[in-house]
């Protein structure tokens, strides 16, 4: 049997190297799986998770407006400012003076802000107001082990 091990990287000036050992499989969530003799692949999350370095940044999640879609408080959301979004995307949009996470639709030539929880509005984007798009949100990554941030 293989074990994972994290890989020590290097610190550069915009991102650090995160080399974490990956097997190239499916990992039932019910039973234990036999196919540890195939985690021999190392994957770098820098590849794996940012396209474009220059124009990604991580933010967190605050709330709960996107919750059915798996999205939490205390997320961290891998932005890419480089994407032009498409209905359907997730996207950072700043609106109403602040920012928030929201599904993108187009309507009849207008862009709207959705959120993925019964409770709360959708919202209009109004170029005249100052409103707009900082990126689109191309993954999420949660902890499961301790507090958020620490």
């Amino acid at each position: 049997m293989k074990r994972i091990s994290t890989v020590t990287g290097t610190d550069g000036p915009a991102t650090a190297a995160a080399g974490v050992s990956y097997g190239d499989l499916r990992v039932p969530a019910g039973f234990p799986s036999p196919a540890q003799d195939y985690l021999e692949e190392r994957i770098d999350l820098n590849q794996a998770l940012i396209r474009n370095p220059a124009a990604t940044f991580l933010a967190r999640i605050a709330g709960e407006s996107m919750r059915d879609l798996g999205m939490y408080d205390g997320d961290l959301i891998v932005v890419d400012r480089s994407l032009t979004p498409r209905p359907g995307d997730v996207v950072l949009a700043w609106v109403q003076g602040g920012f928030t996470v929201k599904g993108f639709q187009v309507r009849n030539r207008r862009a709207f802000l959705v959120p993925a929880h019964p409770e709360y509005p959708e919202l209009e984007l109004l170029e005249d107001a100052g409103d707009g798009i900082w990126g689109v949100v191309t993954h999420v990554i949660r902890s499961f082990r301790g507090t958020p941030g620490a």
